[in-house]
């Protein structure tokens, strides 16, 4: 594994085929601050350049995936006017959900506290493991503030409306396994073992047509506000994108010579 990138919150970490994105404030807890969020979108523009990465890992250094906004940040907004803070906040989420702009899929890691804007960081990755230990919370409410960085977006689509309204008003945090439960989290994996099942997903998700997993990525991103109809014409829009490419010759030749295929991204 190597640095591929100069950032001082953050990392960008190349393993083959993986990208591992890692917030890096561990004396804050990875707390979430302005120029974090700039450099998660300049790492996102820098990820999509690199034509050889197929999947991205999230995961946070330290004890915490992220404990969540910067409270220094907080404080700021606190003494701020109404109108400059719905400004300010919008753009300092708008650049942390650029991690939605990958055009790879992202797997977040989450080994230890994911709270608030944190949390919403790992909703908007497309794929959550967790530890056992990890605790999971929008804890917004608690501090006297609406719920932000897509929260009320994210839950609802991830565990319905009854078990978002449950979360998102008591503010209170639940553990991993519990979050598994719901379908917040898709697997649950001892710490010391979660790392290496993110990698091994990772790697089965680089071995398939990277265009073809691309093109599902965007899909599945807009699948719950389309009906069935539109559902099938975007998906045989894409599959005709699919036909003409030359991953497609090679899924088809490798699966009669009953071998694995070795995609080109072509």
């Amino acid at each position: 594994m190597s640095d591929v990138a100069n950032f001082n919150e953050i990392r960008l970490q190349k393993q083959g085929a993986t990208m591992h994105l890692v917030l890096s404030r561990p004396e804050a807890r990875n707390a979430m601050s302005v120029h974090m969020g700039e450099e998660i979108a300049a790492a996102v523009a820098q990820i999509n350049a690199d034509r050889d990465v197929r999947v991205v890992l999230v995961r946070g250094e330290g004890q915490a995936f992220a404990a969540g906004g910067d409270f220094g940040f907080i404080a700021d907004r606190v003494v701020d006017e109404s109108e400059n803070n719905r400004r300010v906040m919008l753009d300092y989420y708008r650049r942390f959900l650029t991690i939605r702009a990958l055009h790879v899929p992202s797997i977040a890691v989450i080994h230890g506290a994911a709270i608030g804007a944190g949390l919403c960081f790992a909703l908007a990755c497309d794929i959550r493991y967790a530890a056992p230990e990890a605790q999971l919370g929008v804890n917004f409410v608690r501090l006297g503030l609406h719920p932000g960085m897509g929260a009320t977006y994210f839950l609802p689509r991830l565990v319905g409306p009854a078990r978002a309204a449950e979360l998102l008003l008591s503010g209170r945090r639940i553990r991993a396994e519990e979050a598994s439960r719901m379908g917040l989290v898709n697997a649950v994996y001892p710490v010391e073992e979660l790392l290496a099942a993110s990698e091994a997903l990772a790697a089965e998700i680089a071995s398939c047509a990277p265009l073809a997993v691309t093109r599902t990525k965007a899909s599945l991103a807009g699948a719950l506000g389309r009906d069935l109809d539109e559902a099938l014409l975007a998906e045989a829009s894409a599959q005709a994108l699919d036909y003409a490419t030359e991953d497609m010759k090679e899924g088809i030749a490798a699966a009669r010579e009953r071998r694995n295929p070795r995609f080109s991204g072509r």
